[in-house]
């Protein structure tokens, strides 16, 4: 099962384990959801970019996708979606490593931009920018875990 959701506390109310950062968000999904085999993707791209930015296997400008989960086989095939869609798909790691690609800790969606500082309101219509592996990893390596209870959009 794929989780493509980010807790926003300004739309969806207080979840205190979220806000205390005791878990990620699709850990408490897992949680919610025993024997369910989850995997964190999706989440971090504009719909609209997924057609722009996809690409045939093989093609230099392909961009990757972060996939985050518990069980190597749910990542597999979540993986062989995410190829048959027109990307790479990148092992971010475990759920407990998802956050990484959570808003507003710099493996979101500006990086998917072809001008990073757009403006907020204009996101919707923001063209996209391929996203090769190197620079997702970076992005993943270089990513501040921010508090959750204090995020802003």
């Amino acid at each position: 099962m794929l989780d493509t959701g980010n807790y926003y506390p300004f739309r969806d109310g207080r979840i205190a384990e979220l806000d205390a950062d005791e878990v990620t968000t699709t850990e408490l999904a897992q949680r919610l959801l025993p024997g369910a085999r989850l995997v964190k993707v999706f989440n971090n791209i504009l719909a609209h970019h997924i057609p722009q930015l996809a690409r045939p296997a093989g093609a230099p400008d392909r961009s990757a996708l972060p996939i985050a989960g518990d069980d190597p086989d749910a990542k597999a095939q979540a993986a062989k979606l995410i190829n048959s869609l027109g990307f790479d798909a990148f092992d971010a790691g475990t759920l407990d490593e998802s956050w990484r690609f959570e808003p507003e800790c710099g493996a979101y969606v500006q990086i998917y931009l072809a001008r990073p500082d757009v403006p907020a309101e204009q996101l919707a219509q923001a063209p996209a920018a391929p996203l090769p592996a190197g620079k997702l990893n970076a992005a993943l390596k270089e990513a501040r875990r921010v508090v959750v209870a204090e995020r802003t959009h």
